[in-house]
């Protein structure tokens, strides 16, 4: 049987911005590719300026990585919720995103290679 979900690292260097700042810059991501949906890029925390972000309350659980907790971006002018995504607890065949951040690109936010 195929594995549901591929993570490979991210070839060169990825940013995040949002608000006009750059909330993350990495040449150490990942590429997350699950099934048919759209590949996403996850950032080491220690990578991304944790400043801008607030946790949140909001959680969704997926059957093959565990529960996702959320944070949101915020920044002088907005704030954008539940935006970013980690796995704490990341079940055992996605193991490599404990520790590593997601963001959902939309208007305001770009994730993008450098």
């Amino acid at each position: 049987m195929q594995k549901h979900i591929t993570i490979t690292p991210a070839a060169g260097t990825w940013s995040v911005r949002a608000g006009g700042a750059v909330l993350a810059e990495s040449k150490n991501a990942l590429e997350l590719q699950e099934g048919d949906l759209p590949l996403v890029i996850y950032f080491p925390r220690s990578d991304v300026a944790m400043a801008f972000l607030d946790a949140s309350d909001h959680t969704t659980t997926c059957p093959h990585k565990g529960t996702a907790s959320y944070f949101d971006i915020v920044s002088k002018s907005t704030t954008l919720k539940n935006a970013v995504w980690s796995y704490e607890e990341p079940k055992a065949d996605v193991a490599e995103i404990k520790g590593y951040l997601a963001f959902m690109a939309q208007d305001g936010v770009t994730v993008e290679q450098v």
